[in-house]
C-alpha cells in the first residue's frame, strides 16, 4: 500500500535536532536535559501562569470506542500539524504510552499514519525512564510497609489485614491480581495476601499527574493512605518517612518531555495513567508548559468523553484552574456502525441503518460535553471504508444540533488533511468560547458526586452501592476525605458499567463494587461493576506481531 511506504519514508527520515524544535518555542538550548538527540527534558522553571491564562487549551475526546480505538492520538497529533498549517502556534500535548496496552491490544500508541509523535520506538517502549521511576517508587513503599511489618524495634502496629497498597508493573497479566507473599519462613518476611496493579493505576502516577512541583508532590506522596493499626488509627507513607525517598526516585520523572511530531512540531509527553481506572490526561505540569509556550495546546484525554474527558473537566481541570476552550469528540463510521448494532466483522461493511442507529451514542456525548458550557466540534477521523452517504449524514446530523462536524484525515494526510478541523477549532476559540464550568463541587458528598456523574454522564436512573462499598463510603467519612474528586473506574466499551449495552442505554442502574481511596491525589474511585485495575493479555497478544532484526530495527510496533 502507498500510504504504508510513504509513512515508513517519513519516520525513517532524519529528525531534527531537539534543539531546533525546542526553537519554535522559545526554549533555550542551556535550558534542555537532553536524552540524545531526539529526547529532552524540560524545568518546570519555564511555566509561566500569565502565559497559561492567554493561550488556548484544546481538549480531544471521542465516542464509545471499539476495542480498536478511534485515533484520538492521531486526531491530536493531525490536530496540531493542521493549526501550525493555518499559522497558529500550537504544541501537542500527550500521555506516555504503557506497556500493557503496547504488547497487549493496541500496539503503539504514538499516533498513525502521518500524524505520529517520534521517535516512535522510543516513546513507546522505555522512553526517558519516567514509568520505571513511578513503579519503583510505588514499590519502594510496598517494601517499607513490609519491612516495618517485619520490624522488631520500629514496628508501627501496622495490621496487614488492612494494608490497601498494591505493588505495580508496567504489563497486562492477570496472575498477578491476587497473589500471597512473605511465604518461606520468618526470614522471608510476614506472610499476607497482596496484588498488583499495573503501573498506569498507581496513586504515584496519580499523584505526578496532580502535582505542581517537587514540594508538592513530596507532599502528596506523603499523605498516601496505607491501611491502620491493630488499634484502628490510619496510617499513611510519611508515617514510615517514605516521602523523600519516592521524591528522590521521581526527581526526573516530574519534568516534562519535549519530543517532535512528523511535520517537526513540538510535542510534550508527560504522565501515562489510564482513563477507565485512572484520570486519563496528561500531567497538570506537562498542560501548564505547553500552555506557558504555545498559543494552542491540544491534549487528549482517553477512552469516550464519559471516561478521560469527564476527569479532564471535573478533577484536572478544576484543581488546575485550566479553561478548555473547545472539546474535539472524534467520532469514527466504523464506532457509529457498532453502536447500531453492526458486529465486529462487519465494521467496515458500510451501512447507512447502522450508522444512523449508532449516532445516538455521539449525540449523547455531545450533549454532555455541552454541559461544562463548552462548545464540542466533532472530527469525523477518516477510513477508506466510509461511504460519502454515512460521513454526509453525520456532518448533516451534527448540523442539526448547531455542532460543526469535519472530515478529519489526519492519518492520510498529516497537517494538510486536518487544516478544516483546525479552522473549525479556531472558529469556536475564536467566536464562541466562554468559560467552562465542572459539573459538581468538590466539596459535594462523595455520593452525591458519584450520582451526578452517572446520572448526568452516563445516563443511569440509579446507583447501587455493595456492601463493601458502604463500608468503604463510612470509612471515607471517617477519615475526612469527603471534599475528595471522584474518579471512576468503569468499562470503556459503555456509558454504563456493562460491557454489552451499546449506543445509548436507558433505564439502566450501575452498581458501585469498592471505592478505593488515593488520598495522595485527592481523590476517591469508585469501581463499578466487573472493573479490574490490572488487565489481562488478550488471545492473541500485539507482542505476537512485533519482531527486531540483526541491525535492531524494530517492527510491528505502531
Amino acid at each position: 500500500m502507498k500510504y504504508q511506504s510513504d509513512i515508513e519514508i517519513a519516520q525513517s527520515k532524519e529528525l531534527k535536532h531537539i534543539k531546533e524544535i525546542a526553537q519554535k518555542i522559545n526554549v533555550k538550548e542551556d535550558d534542555l536535559e537532553m536524552y540524545g538527540k531526539y529526547k529532552a527534558k524540560l524545568p518546570l522553571s519555564l511555566i509561566d501562569d500569565e502565559q497559561i491564562a492567554q493561550n488556548n487549551l484544546i481538549l480531544v475526546t471521542a465516542l464509545t470506542p471499539t476495542p480498536a480505538g478511534e485515533g484520538k492520538t492521531t486526531t491530536s497529533i493531525g490536530l496540531t500539524e493542521g493549526l501550525n498549517k493555518i499559522g497558529k502556534q500550537a504544541t501537542v500535548v500527550l500521555r506516555e504510552p504503557s506497556l500493557g496496552p503496547v504488547f497487549g491490544i493496541k500496539g503503539g500508541a504514538a499516533g498513525g499514519g502521518f500524524s505520529q509523535v517520534v521517535p516512535m520506538e522510543d516513546i513507546n517502549l522505555h522512553f526517558t525512564g519516567d514509568f520505571n521511576a513511578v513503579e519503583k517508587a510505588n514499590n519502594l513503599l510496598s517494601a517499607l510497609i513490609d519491612n516495618n511489618i517485619q520490624s522488631k524495634t520500629k514496628n508501627l502496629n501496622i495490621d496487614p489485614r488492612t494494608i490497601l497498597w498494591k505493588r505495580v508493573i508496567d504489563m497486562n497479566d492477570r496472575s498477578l491480581r491476587d497473589i500471597t507473599i512473605g511465604l518461606g519462613g520468618t526470614a522471608n518476611g510476614v506472610p499476607r495476601q497482596d496484588g498488583f496493579n499495573i503501573t498506569p493505576a498507581s496513586e504515584v502516577m496519580a499523584i505526578l499527574c496532580m502535582a505542581s512541583d517537587l514540594e508538592n508532590l513530596k507532599e502528596r506522596l506523603g499523605n498516601i493512605f496505607i491501611g491502620f493499626t491493630y488499634d484502628n488509627k490510619p496510617i499513611f507513607a510519611k508515617d514510615l518517612k517514605a516521602q523523600n525517598a519516592m521524591g528522590i526516585l521521581l526527581k526526573d520523572a516530574i519534568k516534562p518531555n519535549l519530543v517532535q511530531t512528523l511535520e517537526e512540531n513540538p510535542a510534550i509527553i508527560h504522565g501515562g495513567p489510564f482513563a477507565n481506572i485512572a484520570q486519563g490526561t496528561n500531567t497538570i505540569i506537562a498542560t501548564k508548559m505547553g500552555l506557558s509556550l504555545s498559543n494552542y495546546v491540544v491534549t487528549e484525554a482517553g477512552f469516550g468523553a464519559d471516561l478521560g474527558a469527564e476527569k479532564f473537566l471535573n478533577i484536572k481541570s478544576q484543581f488546575a484552574h485550566l479553561n478548555p476552550k473547545c472539546v474535539v469528540l472524534v467520532a469514527t463510521i466504523r464506532a457509529l456502525r457498532h453502536h447500531g448494532g453492526a458486529k465486529s466483522e462487519d465494521y467496515n461493511t458500510p451501512s447507512l441503518e447502522k450508522v444512523k442507529d449508532g449516532f445516538k451514542n455521539l449525540e449523547k456525548h455531545i450533549e454532555n460535553i455541552r454541559k461544562f458550557n463548552i462548545e464540542p466540534v466533532v472530527a469525523v477521523n477518516a477510513f477508506t471504508s466510509d461511504s460519502k452517504e454515512e460521513i454526509d449524514f453525520v456532518v448533516k446530523k451534527c448540523a442539526s444540533m448547531g455542532v460543526t462536524a469535519v472530515l478529519s484525515k489526519g492519518w492520510e494526510k498529516g497537517g494538510e488533511g486536518t487544516t478544516d478541523l483546525a479552522k473549525a477549532v479556531v472558529e469556536v476559540v475564536e467566536h464562541k468560547a466562554s468559560t467552562y464550568k465542572p459539573l459538581y463541587d468538590w466539596k459535594s458528598p462523595i455520593k452525591d458526586k458519584i450520582e451526578v456523574i452517572a446520572k448526568e454522564i452516563y445516563g443511569a436512573i440509579n446507583v447501587e452501592y455493595s456492601k463493601q462499598a458502604q463500608l468503604n463510603l463510612r470509612r471515607i467519612d471517617r477519615l475526612g476525605f469527603n471534599d475528595f474528586a471522584v474518579c471512576m473506574a468503569k468499562t470503556q466499551k459503555s456509558f454504563s458499567d456493562n460491557d454489552a449495552l451499546i449506543g445509548r442505554p436507558e433505564n439502566f442502574t450501575v452498581t458501585v463494587r469498592e471505592i478505593e481511596i488515593a488520598s495522595g491525589a485527592q481523590f476517591v474511585i469508585p469501581i463499578l461493576g466487573k472493573m479490574m485495575r490490572m488487565p489481562g493479555l488478550p488471545v492473541k497478544p500485539a507482542s505476537e506481531n512485533m519482531s527486531i532484526d540483526k541491525n535492531g530495527v524494530i517492527s510491528g510496533l505502531s
